[in-house]
């Protein structure tokens, strides 16, 4: 017999569904390019964003210039999560861009994972053969480890044992695969009990390089998305922050 209880209990189970289905037809997709530094938190923050949305992100990771190369070429991004400030300025400039904030401040760190030794000494003795950093043409932290190269008045010196990572994610696999024995590496790219063993890590003094400001932006092809303003807001809440601030990165 079918009784009232059985009623309500269908109707229960029709009235999922039907929530279930609206929210499949609701989700939208989100093409985000992200700089290959923060592309391990990125994977973090999908699993999150994805997980209360509904939406779904389709991340695309390489250097800042490449990825700045492809959105100004007409490539279909909707956000844009640069490793520097200039680019998405730049974009904004032009009308490619709005609503430009900064998502991660980075800090550069020296990783010496052989001689466990890392330091200004350890470069000075130049007792190495390869020392890796990011094509500083591409990549702000390439910039950075330039920039704190110049500091030690070592960067000329240098030169014909430095090896150029095209993205810093490049960098940190020549540093692990033996094809340089230490390297500048993003702060963010280290396990916690990495950054912690003695001799592994140098974070270099603040004033030896300029901060690395990461800002994000809402490109031109993402205004129509809802998902992707969605996923802007998602980066300002106070719940990506704390992720963000996990990875190594500070926060504003």
């Amino acid at each position: 017999m079918f009784t009232t209880k059985n009623l309500m209990s269908a109707l229960a189970v029709i009235s999922t569904m039907l929530v279930g289905l609206l929210a499949v037809a609701q989700a939208e997709v989100v093409r985000i390019a992200v700089a290959s530094n923060f592309k391990p938190a990125m994977d973090e923050l999908e699993l999150v964003f994805e997980e209360q949305s509904g939406h779904d992100l389709l991340v695309s990771a390489g250097s800042t210039g490449k990825l700045y190369a492809q959105i100004i070429n007409g490539a279909p991004y909707d956000v844009f999560l640069s490793a520097d400030q200039e680019r998405p300025r730049r974009l904004v400039e032009v009308s490619r861009a709005q609503d430009r904030f900064t998502y991660a401040v980075g800090r550069i760190v020296l990783l010496d994972p052989i001689a466990k030794s890392a330091g200004p000494d350890r470069l000075e003795q130049m007792s190495f053969r390869r020392l890796a950093i990011a094509n500083p043409e591409l990549a702000p932290y390439g910039q950075a480890a330039r920039q704190v190269l110049t500091t030690l008045g070592l960067f000329e010196a240098l030169q014909d044992r430095i090896v150029l990572g095209e993205n810093i994610g490049q960098t940190y696999a020549f540093i692990w695969t033996g094809n340089a024995e230490l390297g500048f590496v993003a702060l963010s790219q280290l396990d916690p009990e990495v950054r912690e063993q003695t001799g592994l890590v140098w974070i270099p003094p603040q004033e030896s390089s300029d901060p690395i400001r990461q800002d994000a932006v809402l490109l031109r092809h993402g205004g129509e998305n809802a998902a992707a303003t969605d996923f802007i807001n998602f980066l300002k809440s106070e719940k990506a922050k704390a992720l963000i601030r996990g990875h190594g990165y500070e926060t504003e």
